[in-house]
């Protein structure tokens, strides 16, 4: 079993670096506090071509696997630029991968181009006020009227949707009654997000101010037939081909996330003098850090033997899930250690790891819940009985 990065890989991770250097703490820190989706960020990977690194090259983009992917999204977030970074770039990677499996030569022609390139963005619109993460409960209609569907119901904490012009959504087109199997009767659309249709309201949250989250209200949105990905009737079969690639990118921001707080938390703790002495040197604080360390490598295997499996087309659900939960807790201990380190500096914005510790709390609780994580391993591991 060989642990090393190939030299490509490791070049890509250099490449990566050398693109986020042009964005400094200071420059998300300012994001942080003012808000506005960094254009200037997204561009820049666009222009160098990092927006497709997922797309087949038949179509603009690099052809590379989840495990580059990964390797990508970790640099950006160890940069400083953390998930306000990430999530800028996060939808092109794994959002229109459904798209790329299932869809017809002439959508992947037609909807993947512009996306690898920056001129479109997209957001990805399945979660619903009153199901959560009973994906199969979703409310959301599209109605077809000969070549046009016609789509309406409410989506919650939409990424992306003040600047999106496409969006990738989930719609119930047979009632979930009058289908064979609970999984059937929703349908996937890659489609215009016409404003005169869907009302945008964002959410004013915690955390990642540069990226915007959103409800969106939808009411007779016209949808063409081409618009549709695969069947109809197939869409959620599709939306888990993107579920485990999104797990593995979130556990690898969030390993990267907890690298860069514990990177200034032990730097703060060798320059530090209390006492006549540099607070790094007692154990009490030492003996946090190293743990956050073990516990973030720990992660990172898992992260990139998931990203492996999911490449050779190996079965990697499991592997997937315990990678975003274990870079998960390790990144928010990794956050929350640097913030007491630190001490009261920590709670100041200028050393900017009370804003990791805000931002490590999205890769905890999106896309899936770590008690959802953990029902999965026991029924689907450690085959014991459905609790929900």
């Amino acid at each position: 079993m060989d642990f090393a990065f190939t030299p490509e890989q490791e070049a890509i991770g250099s490449a990566i670096a050398g693109l986020c250097a042009k964005f400094d703490a200071d420059y998300w820190l300012g994001k942080d506090r003012d808000g506005g989706f960094p254009h200037d960020f997204h561009r820049a990977f666009a222009d160098a071509g990092w927006l497709g690194i997922c797309i087949p090259e038949s179509y603009g983009g690099s052809g590379l696997g989840i495990t580059e992917a990964a390797m990508m999204m970790q640099t950006v977030a160890q940069s400083g630029a953390g998930l306000s970074g990430a999530s800028a770039l996060h939808m092109n990677i794994f959002g229109l991968n459904p798209v790329v499996v299932f869809g017809t030569d002439a959508q992947k022609a037609r909807m993947l181009p512009p996306l690898v390139a920056g001129n479109d963005k997209a957001c990805f619109a399945v979660t619903e006020p009153d199901a959560g993460l009973d994906t199969l409960n979703l409310k959301t209609k599209a109605e077809r009227h000969g070549k046009t569907y016609t789509v309406t119901g409410q989506k919650i904490w939409i990424s992306t949707a003040q600047v999106a012009n496409k969006m990738l959504i989930l719609a119930r087109t047979a009632p979930a009654g009058k289908v064979k199997n609970r999984t059937d009767g929703l349908s996937l659309f890659y489609t215009d997000l016409d404003r005169r249709h869907v009302e945008v309201r964002e959410i004013e949250k915690m955390g990642r101010k540069a990226v915007d989250s959103n409800q969106m209200f939808i009411d007779a949105l016209p949808v063409p037939v081409e618009d549709r990905i695969g069947e109809e009737g197939k869409g959620f079969s599709y939306i888990l081909h993107g579920m485990n690639p999104e797990r593995i990118l979130i556990a690898a921001e969030a390993v990267g996330l907890g690298r860069v707080a514990l990177d200034r938390a032990a730097r703060y703790a060798r320059e530090r003098i209390v006492f006549g002495r540099p607070i790094g040197q007692n154990q009490s604080i030492q003996h946090p850090l190293a743990e956050c360390w073990m516990a973030l490598e720990a992660a990172n295997l898992m992260v990139f033997k998931a990203a492996a499996l999911y490449d050779a087309g190996a079965p990697c659900g499991a592997e997937a899930n315990a990678a975003k939960y274990l870079a998960a807790e390790a990144a928010f201990n990794a956050c929350q250690t640097a913030v007491m380190t630190l001490g009261g500096m920590g709670y100041a914005k200028e050393y900017h790891v009370e804003r990791y510790l805000r931002e490590a709390l999205i890769t905890r609780i999106a896309p899936v819940s770590p008690q959802m994580i953990l029902n999965f391993i026991a029924e689907k591991v450690l085959g014991m009985p459905k609790s929900y």
